[in-house]
């Protein structure tokens, strides 16, 4: 979300003079305020440079990305480049990040989720990035081809989607699956099996509700929509995936 996030720009006097228009534009097209650092002069090898900040529970500010109009390293490594009237000159250099490195946007989610624990919200990664998305929990053996199927019905969605066939209590399974916040679980037995529509626990709203397939694929392809996708990168049984003892 927006609001999880605030914007900082720093600047030099004489660059803020010569590019007042294009840094209010820069600024508008956030939308919120900005906090801004103006130096009198440079003291580093940037002029400009912008970046968004995550403020974590301990109320401090993390870069999670930024962009850097550098123009003092191009002369420091000789880079150079041939101008029209075949001269060489040293290049401006654009530092850009604007995703920023994957291990802070990974530490922001986790702080995000802690602070939302804090407020009594159960903590959960943004459906589209959670390594399952829906799990399968079947009640007994005989309920298994019936999992599978369904299992393969919801994958073919570009769903992570999994099957829970261990040999435990279903209390316990369904525990273990809270454990690693998957948003949505789904336990069959007789009646689920028997039924029409899926019978849905969902970790967002703690209800267990019923709603038909299409519904379902379409709950969740609102949540995911325009976001990259990749299968499961590990077996989609349980039974079957390696367990760390400790």
């Amino acid at each position: 979300d927006e609001s999880d996030y605030d914007m900082a720009i720093r600047f030099t006097e004489d660059f803020y003079n010569e590019n007042k228009s294009s840094i209010e534009e820069l600024v508008k097209k956030h939308g919120r305020p900005v906090l801004v650092e103006m130096w009198k002069e440079k003291f580093f090898y940037f002029v400009l440079k912008w970046e968004f900040n995550f403020i974590d529970n301990l109320g401090k500010a993390s870069a999670l990305s930024t962009d850097q109009i550098d123009v003092e390293n191009g002369n420091r490594y000789g880079i150079e480049f041939i101008d029209e009237n075949n001269n060489a000159q040293h290049p401006i250099i654009l530092h850009n990040s604007p995703s920023g490195a994957i291990e802070r946007i990974i530490y922001a989610l986790l702080e995000k989720a802690a602070a939302d624990s804090k407020k009594g919200t159960k903590p959960q990664l943004p459906l589209w990035l959670a390594p399952t998305q829906v799990r399968i929990i079947p009640l007994k053996e005989e309920f298994y081809d019936y999992c599978n199927n369904l299992c393969d019905k919801i994958s073919a969605q570009n769903i992570r989607v999994d099957v829970d066939d261990r040999n435990e209590s279903i209390g316990k399974r369904i525990r273990e699956a809270e454990k690693e916040w998957i948003q949505y679980i789904l336990v069959i037995g007789e009646k689920e099996a028997g039924s029409a529509n899926l019978s849905i626990r969902d970790r967002q709203t703690g209800d267990v509700r019923e709603v038909s397939f299409d519904d379902f694929m379409k709950e969740i392809d609102e949540q995911t929509a325009g976001k990259p996708f990749t299968g499961l990168n590990q077996s989609k049984h349980l039974s079957k995936r390696p367990q760390l003892m400790v």
